[in-house]
């Protein structure tokens, strides 16, 4: 095979150039178009307002386009607080000092084994790039932690940190560093990098990583929050951490919701955002909106659109 060509990151500025084909979609009809432009006037209306703002999303994501997208968004300082998975780690440390590959979800998986590419989906992830890598990445921040227990936000502030000297302005996690955005990953083992804090407490039981100070920490971002809003991409571990906290502070006040899974099987993932109320953790109050599409093509129109209409306001 061939070496197929490179995944490359969208950025904000490009998808801002969508806005107005977004505003239009408010009185077109259509079925989920005039939803997303609603969604884009609650977020920009989330952008112009003192509040909260809590990003959540699962790793997928970032080994695609979508990565710049929420990168720039950071780096605008729009967000308050990221809630990820292990993968984030991973794969912005890959995709940062390496290079990710454009695939098909019908190619060989035998053949790619073979050749050595993992496949999520149509990404082809180079083997070297990926588990060889983060070890690599990894061994000097736990040499310097060697017998120490930090939280998981310290954790990630470190490898911000360390990413931020080959940035080249695509990482987000440098972004997150460089804007003192707190990352919390309630499920760090589950990973690569989880793998690497798990190689090295075998070899040094006086290290652990605290995350139960992660908690301590979001009860302070998130319970003492005045206002609290969140875009939630994709449901799973981030987006049940993200209302979690909510209900400390009363629930969210605005959300907007993205979405692939069905609600008629009773999964967080699927649950759209008025059963959070049941729960206290969206006020009733609550100014929301479940948008059900493919996070790749639904993310990009809504932030382009939202922020751009954030600047104009």
């Amino acid at each position: 095979m061939t070496v197929p060509p490179p995944v490359q990151d969208l950025r904000l500025d490009d998808a801002r150039k969508a806005n107005h084909l977004v505003q239009r979609w408010e009185s077109t009809g259509g079925f989920t178009a005039p939803k997303l432009s609603r969604a884009a006037q609650l977020l920009q209306s989330i952008f112009t307002q003192e509040s909260t703002f809590v990003l959540s999303f699962p790793a997928a994501v970032i080994a695609t386009g979508l990565r710049g997208i929420l990168r720039d968004l950071i780096a605008e300082g729009r967000v308050d607080a990221v809630v990820t998975t292990c993968g984030t780690l991973d794969h912005d440390i890959a995709r940062t000092r390496s290079t990710y590959r454009q695939g098909r979800f019908t190619l060989d998986d035998e053949r790619l084994l073979e050749e050595g590419y993992h496949r999520l989906g149509n990404v082809l992830v180079p083997e070297a790039a990926y588990g060889p890598l983060i070890e690599e990445a990894m061994s000097p921040i736990l040499d310097e932690l060697k017998g120490s227990n930090p939280s998981g936000v310290e954790l990630v502030r470190m490898i911000g940190e360390r990413l931020r000297a080959d940035d080249d302005g695509s990482s987000l996690l440098a972004a997150c560093t460089h804007n003192d955005v707190p990352v919390f990953v309630p499920g760090l083992v589950d990973g690569a990098v989880g793998s690497q804090l798990w190689s090295q407490y075998e070899m040094d039981r006086n290290f652990s990583v605290n995350l139960l100070e992660d908690q301590h920490h979001a009860s302070n971002i998130l319970g003492d929050a005045e206002a609290l809003d969140a875009l939630m991409i994709g449901g799973g571990i981030s987006k049940h951490h993200t209302i979690w906290w909510a209900q400390f502070a009363g629930g969210l006040d605005r959300a907007v919701y993205v979405t692939t899974a069905v609600e008629h099987d009773g999964s967080l993932s699927g649950a759209r955002m008025r059963e959070a109320i049941s729960w206290s953790k969206l006020k009733t109050s609550a100014d929301h909106i479940t948008i059900e599409g493919e996070a790749t093509v639904i993310v990009p129109l809504l932030l382009g659109a939202a922020t751009a209409q954030a600047g104009d306001a």
